[in-house]
């Protein structure tokens, strides 16, 4: 009984010390404590009215989820800032005559990140990713909804893995 207790006290220790240098979200120790999303402007030439503000939030909530960051307004040790540079809907699969039985929304974000605790982090690179949806569906509505949580889920885990994560 003892040798069991002190087995099960050595993994409890270990498991606890270990936390230091890797957590759940798999995100190294970070060297911060405060993070800035700055508002993601829409650049696209085909605009969708709200996107951007969307986006931002989901940032902000990935990175406050995942981490024990602190959001600040101004000043963040971590700074994310870019804009939605691309929203467009594309015919991807044809019937027998000839008409969209297809189409794709892709979504892109220019996203500028800089650590200034660590100037080798900072990066500027093009996220994007899509949502296909069938061709005789407007993309409004619940359908709109839909797909923007599909992309910008994926974009910002995205963001969020090559700023934190480093994966």
């Amino acid at each position: 009984m003892k040798s069991i207790l002190k087995t099960l006290s050595i993994a409890l220790l270990m498991t606890v010390s270990s936390c230091k240098y890797y957590n759940l979200t798999g995100t190294s120790p970070i060297d911060a404590k405060t993070f800035q999303v700055n508002y993601f402007q829409n650049t696209a030439d085909l605009v969708e009215p709200g996107i951007e503000r969307t986006f931002t939030i989901q940032l902000q909530e990935i990175i406050q989820n995942q981490t024990n960051l602190n959001l600040v307004s101004q000043g963040g040790e971590l700074l994310y800032e870019g804009e939605i540079t691309e929203y467009r809907i594309t015919p991807m699969t044809a019937t027998a005559d000839q008409r969209a039985a297809q189409n794709r929304l892709t979504i892109s974000v220019l996203v500028r990140f800089s650590n200034k605790n660590k100037e080798e982090d900072d990066f500027e690179k093009r996220f994007s990713f899509y949502h296909d949806y069938p061709a005789d569906e407007q993309m409004t509505g619940s359908r709109l909804s839909t797909a923007l949580d599909e992309i910008f889920t994926r974009i910002t885990q995205d963001v969020f893995n090559e700023s934190l994560a480093k994966w």
